[in-house]
């Protein structure tokens, strides 16, 4: 067996598949220590600059002289504790919900909701680019999965009126990220819940890349495209984006939280996060509500990086938020630039398939509200000697 492995190995190699990890010697932020260099990163989800905050770092300090730094079990043995009751609330208060479930991570949210609320007589429907979580929620529901391509709504609503035909009885769940996180784009809310509305099935989004960035409070998708709880009766978000902390919640009507809870293995068997984490989690939202200027810093900086890279020899792909990716389209050719970007003090993440289509290989460029103009800048000029005119990019 070891031998197969060994040959499996060395096959992801030669594709220029192979992953390695990098050893991360300092905190998140635009200038960091990665493998005992000093980089200038381009690769944070932490959009407002969230992760190394000083208030919040007090707060999950004084949380855990409090409670310690485990919770001991699971939440519905006696690990539940008052910080985290008090996160749900607050959580379940900015999105504008009746209430809030935490979960450890956000695939465990997510699987949490496909197993939870679908059988094997039921069908969920997602989109092609949807985050791999959602893919295995689908598969583990044991529920019926049907795939539509990229934001082809047309062809949703021909799947979902053929399965009206043909399984009226059956629960349908749409389940879709509200911001792909490969390509930056968002999902249409709004057309998406009235598919849904005209079709009696329910509407899920990921809103792991729009939560703490998008809308006016930043309150995620839903917020900006004015989608009320009965367009969207299932929301999911991370917590360790913008922001910047670990964990996730699941947010909707009082039935739907409760239903979680009795049912959600992912939730029932595994222990609760630490109840520090949650402290950091209010304080994080008390700093996010408060301090707009992030959120307005950051669209003024993914502009400012939009019209500086109109010089380089490709384009980007039709991205308005903080995700910027740069199509290589070769496995090698990507890894060859993220390296050789590296070595002149610039991280940028080489992603490749099958976390995003054969040949669509490319660089994911994160901006963050840490970040500064001159930084960009620098970007820009690292890219414009290494993006060849003879290497296709594409929208």
């Amino acid at each position: 067996m070891m031998d197969e492995l060994q040959a499996d190995l060395f096959e992801r190699k030669q594709q220029g598949l192979y992953r390695k990890r990098l050893i991360s010697q300092s905190a998140q932020g635009p200038h960091s220590v990665i493998n005992g260099k000093s980089v200038l990163s381009f690769c944070s989800n932490d959009y407002l600059g969230l992760a190394n905050h000083p208030d919040i770092k007090q707060a999950f300090i004084a949380a855990a002289e409090r409670y310690g730094v485990g919770s001991g079990s699971a939440h519905l043995v006696n690990g539940h504790s008052q910080c985290h009751h008090d996160c749900e609330r607050m959580l379940a208060d900015f999105c504008g919900r009746e209430r809030a479930l935490l979960f450890s991570t956000g695939y465990m949210a997510n699987l949490a909701i496909g197993s939870a609320l679908l059988g094997r007589n039921d069908i969920i429907f997602q989109d092609k680019l949807n985050h791999a979580s959602l893919i295995d929620a689908a598969r583990l529901s044991d529920a019926k999965f049907k795939r539509y391509r990229h934001n082809d709504l047309a062809q949703l609503s021909r799947l979902l009126d053929d399965s009206q035909q043909h399984q009226s009885n059956s629960r349908r769940l749409i389940m879709a990220d509200a911001v792909f996180s490969m390509d930056g784009d968002k999902a249409d809310g709004v057309a998406l819940s009235a598919l849904a509305r005209q079709t009696n099935s329910w509407l899920m989004l990921d809103d792991a890349h729009g939560f703490g960035v998008l809308g006016k409070t930043g309150a995620g998708l839903c917020e900006e495209q004015s989608l009320t709880p009965l367009d969207v009766p299932v929301l999911m978000a991370t917590l360790g984006k913008a922001v910047g902390v670990s964990g996730a919640f699941v947010a909707g009507s009082e039935a739907l939280i409760e239903t979680l809870i009795q049912s959600a293995r992912s939730y029932i068997y595994t222990t609760a996060s630490p109840p520090a984490n949650a402290a950091a989690v209010m304080e994080s939202i008390r700093i996010i509500r408060l301090e707009s200027w992030r959120r307005e810093k950051l669209i003024e900086l993914i502009d400012y990086f939009k019209q500086q890279a109109t010089g380089l020899s490709c384009e980007l792909m039709p991205s308005d938020t903080a995700i910027q990716p740069i199509i290589i389209g070769d496995n090698q050719a990507v890894l060859g630039i993220s390296q050789q970007l590296f070595e002149q003090g610039i991280h940028v993440t080489a992603i490749r398939p099958p976390t995003v289509p054969k040949g669509s290989a490319r660089l994911r460029i994160t901006l963050s509200a840490a970040h500064e103009k001159k930084d960009i800048d620098m970007l820009i000029r690292a890219l414009s000697g290494l993006l060849a005119p003879a290497i296709s990019c594409e929208d």
